[in-house]
């Protein structure tokens, strides 16, 4: 089973490493841009992902994911945005290692990156007399 589509709308995301052409080493050790079958190149962002919880719940340890884009998010994507993911979609893997282990996971892949608002900051209210009010 290949793009399996995943909801993250629970998680905020927040970008640790921007969106760079993703590369990948050759038999000479240059370093390489990743296409797709289409020859189209891919990008890499690396994300934050911690659970969004409710008032007074405590949310579980985030995790930091790598996410594979399929087109150029274009400039505006620094450290500590939080972003959203368009159209994201997860790919089981598994790869014998030379020594004769298997690595298994998962591995993120999205169409592109979108801005999020953060949460409205509560406004304070002012009494005729202008102190302001919690």
């Amino acid at each position: 089973m290949r793009n399996l589509p995943v909801v993250m709308t629970q998680y905020k995301l927040t970008v640790v490493e921007p969106p760079a052409p993703k590369t990948r080493e050759d038999a000479n050790g240059a370093q390489v841009p990743v296409t797709d079958r289409d020859g189209v190149a891919q990008f890499a962002v690396s994300l934050f992902a911690k659970l969004q919880v409710g008032p007074g719940e405590r949310a579980p340890k985030g995790e930091e994911i790598k996410v594979t884009l399929t087109a150029d998010p274009g400039e505006g994507f620094p450290e500590d945005t939080r972003v959203e993911l368009l159209d994201p979609q997860i790919n089981p893997y598994s790869i014998e290692s030379p020594d004769g282990r298997t690595v298994s996971g998962i591995a993120f892949k999205a169409m592109g990156l979108k801005h999020t608002t953060p949460a409205p900051m509560p406004t304070r209210r002012h009494n005729r007399d202008g102190d302001g009010e919690s």
